[in-house]
């Protein structure tokens, strides 16, 4: 690991953390907070995937949709109006839309091969964005002088790597560079997540293999054709089985790559402080 010991990571004059786990755990929370001290250079892998990565493609589908309205067809095509995302650390909406939920197209659902080909997009593009990480860091001290930096991943990044290979490129590469913290949530965790997503279901991005698996399953138990899916009834079904297929896969990455902290331990810090004493703690309990 980056830091060798607790007194490593205190006396390190370069602090530089990589923050994963689901979604709704304190990733952010934790990361406004460090941002918010002032020497924190806070890089949000979602973010970069939405701009750089993913910008052209979220943009375009929006134009496909304003071309199909006569009246603003004639103002983009006399270059008379210009349509983008509004992108921010906190409303990543345009990102989710443009990835969509498959199956009924009436009930806004993609059609299953569009639906796959966009996740294949979202895949590229996370990967890319992890792989920037050093290039942020640079960029972070030398051209705005910030000597601390936090990663802040999506949920996803687990989707991507095998944790128990050690030559693994994503993983190699990111330890490298960052110390790597898994925030774990427990059982009432878990459930509440499930509440919430089942609240306001949101798209999200799956292995290609986790996806063809649960598709065909809920097709086969609901006895329906593609066309019939309601798209937010198979992303409500598929959430609970998309964590449970994460957790082990997420342990994994801790044990062999990096260090575990809960998320009510996330959720306690306040400061600037009381995060390095967390992760110091974290590094003497894994040693």
């Amino acid at each position: 690991m980056l830091y060798s010991s607790a007194q490593d990571w205190r006396d390190a004059p370069n602090k530089r953390v990589l923050f994963f786990g689901m979604s709704g755990l304190g990733k952010t929370y934790v990361s406004n907070i460090l941002r918010g001290a002032g020497s924190w250079f806070h890089y949000s892998i979602d973010y970069r995937i939405g701009t750089r990565y993913m910008g052209e493609y979220i943009a375009d589908n929006a134009k496909a949709e304003a071309m199909k309205v006569p009246f603003l067809r004639e103002l983009l095509l006399s270059d008379s109006i210009y349509i983008g995302s509004n992108i921010t650390f906190e409303n990543l909406t345009p990102v989710a839309a443009y990835l969509g939920k498959p199956g009924d197209t009436t009930k806004s659902g993609l059609p299953i091969d569009e639906y796959r080909r966009r996740q294949e997009q979202f895949r590229v593009a996370e990967i890319r964005a992890l792989l920037d990480t050093q290039y942020f860091q640079t960029r972070a001290q030398q051209l705005y002088g910030y000597d601390n930096f936090i990663c802040d991943t999506g949920g996803s990044i687990c989707e991507w790597v095998d944790p128990d290979d050690p030559n693994d490129h994503i993983l190699s590469e990111l330890s490298k560079h960052t110390l790597m913290v898994w925030i774990k949530g427990d059982e009432n965790h878990t459930a509440e997540l499930v509440r919430r997503f089942d609240r306001a279901p949101k798209p999200m991005s799956y292995q290609p293999q986790f996806l063809d698996r649960v598709w065909q399953e809920y097709l086969k138990e609901n006895g329906l054709s593609e066309a019939d899916v309601d798209p937010d009834a198979f992303i409500r079904w598929t959430y609970a089985q998309a964590l449970a297929h994460r957790q082990p896969r997420y342990q994994a990455m801790a044990d062999n790559w990096g260090i575990t902290v809960t998320a009510d331990q996330i959720s306690a810090v306040r400061d600037e402080a009381g995060f390095v004493d967390l992760i110091a703690t974290a590094l003497e309990d894994c040693h």
